[in-house]
């Protein structure tokens, strides 16, 4: 089974859904990075869905945002609300980009997705992409599990250390943790749940 193929699949056809249901959720966690970054910094959108709202919110605070994500019904939004920010077709565990290209990365409700035995050299790539001092903000889980359930009415799957793990993960790629917290938010694209739990760490490169 290709679990990533199944993301790939509900994500291409919820794109409509998706943004109006999330797409004025709270951006608040992005003011980590931004203020860490220097003026015009690069910055990786890794799985950048619609790019709204968090790929606009650098944009408009006037850093260079590239976006990347694997479906082609999310880019194709992202574009229509985004014209002039470059949105690439990538999958977030195979990018293609030179080494030390970006200040700064970010991706948020995303590796939530990505099987778990990939977390690891994604994240030695993150590491790669990223300039000396470079810095990460991710979302992860709150909790170990793995499912194949439904999201916004499509089959999907999820994928998810615990939250020790992940920041080993992390450490052992060669950052440094700045800081990492857990925060509940709102389910926009759940009615039937009051509530989620996000695991969000702030990192910097150790090249």
């Amino acid at each position: 089974m290709d679990k990533e193929k199944i993301v790939q699949d509900a994500y291409n056809k919820i794109g409509k859904r998706y943004q109006e249901s999330g797409g004025n959720r709270d951006i608040s966690e992005l003011k980590e990075i931004i203020n860490l970054l220097p003026p015009k910094a690069r910055i990786l959108d890794a799985g950048c869905g619609t790019g709204i709202p968090d790929t606009k919110y650098l944009h408009d605070s006037g850093f260079d945002v590239i976006g990347v994500d694997f479906s082609d019904g999310m880019l194709e939004i992202a574009r229509e609300n985004l014209p002039n920010v470059t949105f690439i077709k990538q999958n977030i565990t195979e990018l293609d980009f030179p080494d030390d290209s970006f200040d700064g990365l970010i991706s948020f409700s995303v590796i939530i997705h990505i099987p778990r035995e990939k977390h690891k050299p994604m994240f030695q790539q993150f590491h790669k992409l990223l300039k000396p001092d470079g810095i990460i903000l991710v979302s992860m889980a709150w909790s170990e599990w793995e499912e194949i359930g439904e999201f916004c009415g499509e089959k999907m799957f999820w994928s998810h250390f615990k939250p020790e793990t992940s920041l080993q993960i992390i450490r052992d790629s060669g950052f440094s943790i700045i800081k990492d917290w857990f925060v509940t938010t709102p389910d926009y694209y759940n009615k039937d749940s009051e509530s989620e739990k996000h695991y969000y760490i702030l990192a910097k490169n150790s090249k």
